[in-house]
């Protein structure tokens, strides 16, 4: 199973955000748990002059996380990405993450 990273493309296959997709935010690796963008958001009260961000005050929407379980990483066409591999090009620095079955990068 592929490692779910900063910046990969998740789709949800459990829970009530079931069947959308997204961007993942930051992996919370001591909880097992996923930021993904614009799914899962909670609304949290924050009080007049307690944030620096939002000195007013007011309902605030933060994104939520969703088990690591429960997302699986999909590739640029949506089909589900199952194996992958780190491959480098001639004279490159940086490997890059490629899908086995297709080739494509992720």
């Amino acid at each position: 199973m592929p490692a779910i990273r900063k910046g990969d493309t998740v789709k949800v296959i459990a829970g009530k955000e079931k069947g959308k997709s997204g961007t993942v935010l930051e992996v919370l690796q001591e909880t097992g748990r996923v930021r993904v963008e614009k799914l899962m958001t909670v609304k949290r009260h924050v009080k007049k002059g307690r944030s620096q961000s939002n000195p007013g005050g007011g309902i605030v929407e933060l994104a939520g996380t969703i088990a690591i379980s429960s997302v699986m990483p999909v590739g640029a066409d949506g089909a589900p990405v199952r194996r992958e591999k780190l491959a480098r090009e001639l004279g490159a620095k940086e490997k890059a993450r490629l899908e086995k079955r297709r080739g494509a990068a992720k």
